[in-house]
């Protein structure tokens, strides 16, 4: 009886002694208030009531959990030092079901929102259906009463079906002989792509959906960010009011650019987007945009890493920009790096993003803390 209490005391030392971590270390192993490293993968903040919640893909060993196993996991942390697990917010369903959500699906990048006016969590994820690969290209929403969930699954979408994109021209509404032939890559190809090619091929059954992003506006207003057209192009689509639906308000951003894992953040009135190159599981250099309208137009600026690594952000791809709590214009990114062989081990790249004009900036760093946000910073400059 002594030794057990004594192993359960020790137990319990270990656990109090590991949540006191007062740093970030990005690429090291991040162990929960169980010494587990976090396992969630492509993953989103939420801040609610204090505190903050992470939404990530739960990975297994082996790659098999390349495809969604177990469902979304949640976390919750008053610091973003520390986390508590909070378990499975969202669960897929039992292999065989028939559910878009049952096991064997691909289910990547949960992002989660609360609406103001509903009171519930929303949330949205990348869904292909089990069996298909990367076909189906939807995009899924579920619902909680609560940030920890349980999250109920409500329906997958291809957003902008019988929709054009804003400033979509009528002459561009019609096929032109001969487009799907041209040779990819092409200068012809690729005016082709901006002139509608393949929203025009998906314009009936919705568009592709598949790395995504959700970003709420200062006006409670929430937009939907995905990779579309083959993961050629860009979307940006405005949801209901409640957040689980497309009001039929949509754009495309960079047509033909070939970016994905989008993250997007807003600052001195100007929306600045930081995505990735479509190199499938391997790294690659960050690109990075702004605009002074969320409709666009939006400029293309310069990889916003910098020092070594910066061809490959790190090795890692982006996955959210988070703004920290109670500091003005400070925002952490946040990126993935991968390990397909064996999805569980992968590790997150966390660093402060800072801003020299209009220009994202990321450095790395072995070692850092949030007091990085209470050094003098250039002011942002209002959008004109």
């Amino acid at each position: 009886m002594k030794n057990a209490f004594l192993v359960t005391a020790l137990l319990g030392l270990a656990t109090a002694t590991q949540a006191q971590r007062t740093a970030f270390e990005p690429g090291k192993v991040w162990p929960d208030n169980h010494g587990t490293h976090l396992n969630a993968h492509g993953a989103g903040v939420l801040f609610d009531k204090g505190r903050y919640y992470l939404f990530g893909e739960h990975k297994i060993a082996g790659p098999k959990g390349n495809s969604a196993q177990v469902g979304v996991h949640c976390y919750s942390s008053k610091d973003l030092y520390n986390w508590q697990d909070e378990g499975i917010a969202l669960a897929v369903a039992p292999a065989g079901s028939g559910s878009e959500i049952e096991q064997g699906c691909i289910l990547e990048r949960p992002k989660v929102v609360y609406n103001k006016l509903t009171h519930k969590y929303v949330m949205w994820f990348h869904l292909e259906l089990k069996g298909q690969g990367y076909a189906a290209a939807r995009t899924a929403v579920a619902v909680s009463d609560r940030a920890t969930g349980p999250f109920r699954y409500v329906r997958s979408y291809r957003p902008g079906a019988g929709q054009w994109p804003l400033g979509f021209q009528d002459e561009w509404k019609q096929p032109v002989p001969g487009e799907a032939a041209l040779k990819w890559w092409t200068p012809e190809w690729r005016t082709a792509v901006a002139a509608g090619l393949f929203v025009r091929r998906d314009f009936a059954k919705g568009q592709m959906a598949r790395d995504m992003t959700i970003f709420v506006d200062d006006d409670g207003k929430a937009y939907h960010v995905h990779s579309s057209e083959d993961n050629l192009t860009l979307h940006l689509a405005e949801l209901t009011a409640d957040y689980q639906d497309f009001t039929g308000r949509w754009s495309t951003i960079a047509p033909a650019g070939h970016n994905e894992a989008p993250a997007l953040c807003k600052r001195g009135g100007k929306y600045y987007l930081l995505t990735s190159g479509c190199t499938g599981w391997a790294p690659n250099a960050a690109r990075s945009f702004v605009a002074s309208s969320i409709w666009g137009p939006w400029r293309q600026l310069e990889n916003p890493a910098t020092g070594a690594d910066a061809d490959s952000t790190y090795h890692s791809q982006s996955t959210y920009i988070l703004p920290v709590a109670g500091k003005p214009d400070a925002f952490l990114f946040m990126a993935d790096r991968w390990t397909p062989k064996n999805p569980i081990d992968g590790g997150y790249i966390w660093l402060p993003l800072s801003f020299e004009g209009d220009q994202p900036r990321l450095r790395w760093a072995d070692r850092w803390s949030l007091g990085v946000f209470d050094q003098p910073r250039p002011k942002a400059t209002a959008a004109q």
